[in-house]
């Protein structure tokens, strides 16, 4: 196929702030699991044993938090609600069923994976404040008893959503049969995206036929 059926769908920098985002997540997950409770203490042998996994954990959140607000920069306008991502998610149950769904204007983005991207902002921004209250034993003795239960209550869902989230990515991806190949290659057909994303087609190909 030559390259003009093809249409870039993320730079080079964008791939490798989404790849390196998603390798510091699963460090940080591992490590934590290791820590949160005694059925997951095999991964501390990941880090070298439990006391490297407490220490490593929240060194792995700061260097997440960061990248991710690079990531999250690259994608903020691309994810902002529309009124065709109403329209695109009132189909999910006939498209999951794999049956005859209206062709609907979606951007670069559908309005599950811009759920996605929200779900994770609000769940990594509630990890890093609240790993940073609990953080032994830099910060955490800064804050009454009562704060440090709340915080590590908030922290444990925030961490659930959060890998739950990554896990429906992850099936997603393999289920959009072009999604992952969009993420290494960092193109896609000319047929996938009119049939995936037509508004996002439209808006790349203006000018260009």
């Amino acid at each position: 196929m030559s390259d003009k059926n093809f249409i870039e769908r993320y730079t080079f920098r964008e791939r490798l702030a989404h790849w390196f985002v998603a390798f510091t997540f699963i460090l940080l997950a591992l490590s934590g699991l290791s820590v949160f409770h005694p059925v997951f203490n095999v991964l501390n042998n990941l880090f070298g044993g439990g006391t490297w996994a407490r220490i490593l954990h929240p060194f792995f959140g700061v260097v997440l938090a960061v990248a991710f607000v690079d990531l999250a920069r690259r994608f903020w306008n691309a994810n902002r609600i529309a009124p065709a991502d109403r329209e695109w998610m009132g189909q999910l149950k006939e498209m999951l069923a794999n049956r005859p769904v209206k062709l609907v204007e979606t951007g670069k983005y559908n309005i599950a994976q811009k759920y996605y991207f929200w779900i994770l902002t609000v769940a990594i921004a509630v990890l890093a404040v609240t790993g940073f209250v609990v953080w032994q034993p830099y910060f955490a003795p800064l804050f009454p008893l009562w704060l440090l239960r709340v915080a590590i209550l908030l922290h444990s869902v925030a961490g659930f959503v959060a890998v739950v989230a990554l896990i429906v990515h992850i099936y997603a991806a393999y289920w959009v049969r072009g999604s992952i190949p969009a993420m290494t290659r960092g193109t896609v057909t000319q047929t996938w995206a009119k049939h995936h994303h037509p508004g996002w087609y439209r808006e790349v190909t203006k000018g260009t036929k």
